[in-house]
């Protein structure tokens, strides 16, 4: 039976993914719950009903995995879709403003305002992982993020002036 369950997984793992990745809109959490469906549906591969394919019922495990984790996670996935204003943000000000001026400002950053953002914007990390490369919480990563934003901000508008 692992090695069938190997083939279902090699067959749909990228049709589930990409499935995720279209309802979520956001690659980390579409793997995650990718991984979980294919665990449920290993769990429960005896309540399988071959009338149906597949890739309908992985699909289906799938949503539901996603409906609970958004109902779990109102705020995580709030939090995402913040961030990707947030980084329509950023590429405004990148196009907006000279990159000379943007990296004069963030060298002007405190260190740690300065590491964050150059950690979160052009090392794409997660919140999660800068969090655990300073030996602080996500939530601190998170709010050292944004006020590396702000401070930058403030340092371009009074260049404007």
């Amino acid at each position: 039976m692992d090695s069938d369950f190997e083939q279902i997984y090699m067959e749909y793992y990228e049709s589930i993914y990409k499935y995720l990745l279209t309802i979520t809109k956001n690659s980390h959490l579409a793997e995650e719950i990718t991984q979980e469906t294919f665990y449920k549906a290993l769990v429960n591969i005896k309540k399988y009903n071959p009338d149906y394919k597949m890739l309908t019922w992985l699909c289906t495990i799938a949503k539901n995995i996603y409906y609970s984790t958004y109902e779990k996670n109102k705020r995580y996935v709030a939090l995402t879709d913040e961030y990707v204003k947030e980084n329509d943000i950023i590429n405004q000000l990148i196009s907006n403003e000279k990159s000379e001026e943007l990296l004069k400002a963030v060298h002007e950053l405190e260190e740690q305002y300065k590491e964050v953002f150059i950690l979160r914007v052009y090392g794409e990390l997660s919140f999660k992982q800068i969090g655990n490369i300073f030996s602080k919480t996500e939530s601190w990563a998170r709010v050292t993020y944004y006020r590396s934003k702000l401070k930058i901000k403030e340092k371009l508008d009074e260049k404007r002036m």
